[in-house]
């Protein structure tokens, strides 16, 4: 009788620690105002009958499948372009915590039902009470139109039972090829849409301050400034002028300063 609370545990706790990781990359990447290729990350373990069902198919003893299945944990990284792939690719191949042990390319070797993603199996030291224990882990790095159509596939795949109608495996293929046409039309106007991200964000950064400046002012400034305050950021606000926004905190800065000494 296999303990698959005891089996699990451990691929438990290597999918929370590499989700840290890769979510505190993209992060770090945010912070210090470079361009992360990392737009989200997720993950999951298989279930106990998706083992089972893999170890059948493949003929693999139940003492056999922890060395032989390598997708038990697994992390999905979404990127927003095809040309951000490689960069997370080579990002993994860089790191010291794991080790890449296999690649498997089906962007540029597209499966016959559609199916694109890169796939890495990695080896994955993860300490635990009774010491370190290698854990085998899978992730797979795509694009958030790949991802969706993925997602549909993976749901009609289930329904039928893998045996999707080939009319509609048909509508599929055509989905995928659709799907990878919007990755490649999106990546001729990717300037255009990462240079508004970005303003969007060192916006969004100024709006934070301006109101953190504003709640720490109500307890040291006159009731009467505080009004004229608030009635010039709604007007900047509503202006939606970056300069004047820039203009406004530094304003506030300075008065935050002057109330501080």
């Amino acid at each position: 009788m296999i303990n698959w609370k005891e089996l699990l545990y451990p691929y438990e706790q290597a999918v929370e620690e590499l989700l840290l990781k890769f979510r505190s990359l993209d992060k770090e990447c945010r912070q210090l105002g470079m361009y992360s290729p990392i737009d989200s990350v997720c993950g999951r373990l298989k279930r106990p009958a998706s083992i089972l069902e893999k170890a059948g198919r493949k003929q693999i003893p139940p003492e056999k499948m922890e060395e032989e299945i390598e997708d038990i944990a697994g992390i999905r990284i979404l990127c927003q372009f095809v040309e951000d792939i490689p960069k997370v690719i080579d990002m993994i191949r860089q790191r010291k915590d794991m080790t890449v042990i296999e690649e498997r390319d089906y962007i540029n070797h597209t499966k016959p039902s559609g199916y694109r993603s890169y796939h890495m199996i990695i080896r994955y030291p993860l300490q635990t009470a009774l010491g370190e224990k290698i854990i085998p882990a899978e992730i797979q790095i795509r694009t958030n139109a790949m991802n969706f159509w993925a997602t549909a596939e993976h749901s009609l795949r289930y329904k039928y039972s893998g045996n999707i109608p080939q009319q509609l495996q048909d509508r599929l293929t055509n989905c995928a090829e659709a799907a990878f046409r919007l990755d490649t039309e999106m990546a001729t106007i990717r300037e255009e849409i990462t240079n508004a991200q970005r303003l969007n964000e060192i916006k969004n950064h100024l709006v934070a301050n301006i109101l953190e400046n504003i709640h720490n002012l109500y307890f040291e400034a006159e009731l009467a400034d505080m009004n004229e305050i608030n009635k010039e950021f709604i007007r900047v606000w509503n202006g939606d002028d970056m300069d004047a926004l820039r203009e406004f905190n530094e304003k506030l800065n300075v008065m935050a300063e002057m109330y501080r000494v």
